[in-house]
């Protein structure tokens, strides 16, 4: 059986074919910021693994019989959270936002079949944010845009990004966008991965 990603993020892609897991990509099309401002008020953890149901159990409904693998991160600072950004100005005003802050990513995903899920599971990663001075926003920017403009937090920790931060803590996957092990895990369970 093969698994179908339903997600466009090359941290993903990345992630499982470098884990030997053999899949389809098939992104989901979702208004997800209309699901968010549905579920004003939850959790940022809710919110993920909501995005991540909504995106499996999208391309589940149109694939019958197909594994679909949803997921989704999200960044909140403080109080606020943060979407990816739009443009390169609001790329740097958030960076302006995270520097000397912690940032906490949440990343979740869901299996679905047949538009059930079967299962969903999240993580926190807590990033903590260097001060960051203009200069190095500017010249940050100058080289990873537009790569970062798909990241919630306007970072790719495999590339220039991993000089935004002074200390992690959490799963290295989380950190790229994807709880990993647990997904493995579910795939030993839901899937045809050997156990």
């Amino acid at each position: 059986m093969t698994l179908v990603l339903a997600s466009q993020s090359q941290s993903r892609r990345d992630m499982l074919e470098a884990a030997g897991i053999a899949f389809e990509a098939c992104p989901a099309r979702i208004d997800e910021r209309a699901l968010e401002a549905g579920m004003a008020g939850a959790a940022p953890a809710q919110i993920a693994l909501a995005l991540a149901e909504a995106k499996a159990l999208a391309i589940s409904q149109a694939r019958p019989g197909a594994l679909v693998l949803g997921s989704d991160s999200l960044v909140q600072v403080g109080v606020r959270r943060f979407d990816k950004p739009a443009s390169r100005a609001e790329a740097a005003a958030h960076l302006q936002l995270f520097s000397g802050q912690t940032m906490e990513l949440h990343s979740a995903a869901a299996l679905a079949r047949d538009g059930v899920v079967l299962w969903r599971h999240g993580e926190v990663a807590k990033l903590q944010v260097r001060p960051l001075s203009q200069s190095f926003i500017d010249s940050y920017l100058a080289r990873e845009w537009p790569q970062v403009a798909g990241c919630v937090g306007v970072f790719r920790i495999e590339a220039l990004g991993v000089q935004l931060f002074d200390q992690i803590e959490g799963s290295h996957f989380t950190v790229l966008g994807m709880p990993l092990l647990a997904v493995l895990g579910a795939l030993r369970v839901h899937g045809d991965l050997a156990a």
